[in-house]
């Protein structure tokens, strides 16, 4: 009998089984993590992201948004610019706004292509832009008259041909400097090409790069152009936008408020006639014409209680009369029934 109580005792019940399959998961998707003052925690997997040393992340998701709006306004008037100097339709748009080391984006480009390099005056470091030869090719033929046809092949530039692609290769770089004018004053000064990545050494190989990847479309040539900026380039732009970087009211859309609806702010600065007005005193007609100069005429407490001010010839609003800095003023204290602040003045 007691044998049989023992055995039906190490029987577990589905309830037990239950919450000891959900401890184990529990422990399984837990870990310790070691804080800096010491401590010991437990914490979920999930809320632990990797890190990869080899490419620090310097910008925020939020600043990196930011710099994205700004180039995105920084394409599209480009992209205006270069169709009016070409005289044919240039259409570019963002492929991506993104860090990256100088090793790995040197080591993602094409051989042989065509590479700028320019400095953005008084910003310090070299900077480079990437231009895939067919893309120059086609540029370098619509500046010579012709039709801008895509030019098949993929070779290395010339010398002359380099010297036309440069043209536009400021006027690039020129509009990039006048989008930041606002915040400062750039000035873009080319000094350098170069076919190859593996050759540039301008930055040290582990360096932060800041990568705006553009595809343009000239005609049948589809191609992606790449502008790089080492970290520290474009640091004092950060900073200089570091009052915009938070989220302040500047940021939200604006609500009119009920008064605002339907006002044209045209009228901001019109002028309008407002006077105050009583009810007035009811005086007989032999008081009036007995009236001379220097005779007093009280007046009732209710007379400075209820003033009613007009805008040019309405009634708007109801207020008491009093004084201010020596001088006679109204203290509004409610709305004219009449008075409609919805009105549309339009």
């Amino acid at each position: 009998m007691s044998d049989s109580m023992g055995s039906s005792g190490d029987v577990l019940s589905q309830s037990e089984v239950e919450r000891l399959l959900q401890q184990v998961q529990e422990e399984e998707s837990n870990t310790v993590v070691l804080q800096s003052n010491g401590r010991k925690s437990n914490q979920s997997r999930d809320s632990i992201s990797a890190y990869d040393f080899r490419t620090p992340v310097f910008l925020s998701p939020f600043e990196l948004r930011k710099l994205r709006i700004h180039h995105e306004e920084f394409i599209q008037a480009l992209a205006a610019r270069l169709s009016i100097y070409l005289r044919v339709e240039f259409s570019m748009q963002m492929c991506q706004l993104h860090t990256i080391s100088f090793r790995d984006w040197c080591e993602s480009l094409n051989s042989p292509t065509h590479i700028s390099l320019f400095r953005v005056e008084p910003l310090r470091g070299i900077c480079l832009l990437d231009v895939p030869p067919r893309l120059g090719l086609t540029i370098v033929d619509r500046l010579l008259g012709g039709p801008a046809n895509s030019i098949s092949g993929n070779r290395e530039l010339s010398e002359l041909e380099m010297t036309l692609l440069d043209q536009v290769v400021l006027l690039m770089l020129t509009e990039w400097c006048t989008h930041w004018a606002r915040y400062r004053d750039l000035r873009p000064a080319l000094f350098g090409h170069e076919s190859n990545g593996l050759f540039l050494q301008t930055v040290d190989p582990e360096a932060i790069m800041l990568v705006l990847a553009i595809e343009a479309r000239l005609n049948d040539c589809t191609e992606t152009l790449q502008i790089a900026f080492p970290y520290w380039t474009i640091e004092p732009i950060v900073q200089l936008l570091s009052s915009r970087l938070k989220p302040g009211p500047e940021d939200m859309p604006d609500i009119p408020t009920e008064k605002e609806r339907g006002w044209n702010t045209h009228y901001d600065d019109a002028p309008m006639l407002v006077s105050a007005e009583s009810n007035g005193l009811k005086l007989r007609a032999k008081d009036v014409v007995g009236l001379r100069v220097g005779d007093i005429v009280p007046l009732p407490p209710e007379f400075a209680e209820r003033v009613q001010v007009k805008l040019a010839s309405e009634k708007k609003f109801f207020g008491r009369l009093g004084t201010l800095d020596g001088r006679w003023a109204v203290e509004i204290d409610e709305v004219t029934p009449a008075a409609n602040p919805q009105r549309n003045l339009s």
